[in-house]
């Protein structure tokens, strides 16, 4: 048995709309470096940042039926998720598919299996993050799951939650924490635009980041070459 949970609660669109200017690594660091996606979830072309609120699917071994269940839930501004029960590379996905979600306004796709059709969805625009590239194909015999908690790139996505994906991967930002993530993310640019000015001065990390009075309590000891080869 399975079942499609419908009119699931999303995050606050705007916030939702705006982590992507900020890109995974920001995002991740700025909610204290959780929810990010094993790193085997990669682009299949490289493109913008995206962002947006989950839609989520279970998918047996080989079998692609729920992507095609959950392409009707999805809405305007979400990012579909998809996640085998059991670790499969078939060839879920493809430019049809890419199709039917961007006819949608489906942003793009995480998927914890195989995609194929790589030169066509990159010239369809539309982004997608697999675990591997395969055409081999898919059958539609077995029901999953569509619109309840997965695990996907070993990260847990809750329908509704927000995702961000870029080139470094893909994070996932808790539903109720979207607004929260937002100004951290945003407090976080502004110290490292201040960190950024003082690079190009010619300033070192070691000074902006004020790392000498920790290094020397950690014993590290600088040396002059000839006293350090007087010891050896």
């Amino acid at each position: 048995m399975g079942v499609v949970v419908t009119n699931i609660k999303r995050a606050d669109r705007d916030a939702a709309d705006a982590l992507a200017k900020y890109g995974v690594a920001t995002v991740h660091e700025a909610q204290g470096r959780v929810g990010l996606m094993h790193q085997r979830m990669r682009p299949i072309y490289h493109g913008p940042a995206i962002s947006g609120t989950a839609v989520t699917c279970t998918l047996p071994p080989g079998d692609n039926w729920m992507i095609h269940v959950a392409v009707e839930q999805c809405q305007p501004g979400d990012i579909l998720v998809a996640a085998t029960i059991s670790e499969s590379h078939s060839g879920y996905f493809g430019e049809l598919l890419g199709t039917a979600l961007k006819a949608r306004g489906v942003r793009g796709l995480i998927l914890d299996a195989g995609c194929r059709d790589i030169d066509e969805l990159e010239e369809l625009g539309f982004p997608v993050w697999s675990r591997s590239i395969s055409a081999h194909g898919t059958v539609k015999e077995t029901i999953g799951d569509v619109n309840v908690p997965v695990s996907c790139g070993d990260a847990l996505v809750n329908p509704g939650d927000v995702i961000v994906a870029d080139t470094d991967g893909v994070v996932v930002v808790p539903r109720m924490k979207a607004a929260e993530v937002l100004a951290a993310s945003q407090a976080r640019i502004e110290k490292e635009e201040q960190s950024r000015a003082r690079y190009q001065a010619g300033e070192l990390g070691l000074d902006v980041n004020n790392m000498r009075g920790r290094l020397a309590e950690m014993g590290l000891v600088y040396m002059d070459q000839k006293d350090w080869e007087a010891q050896q």
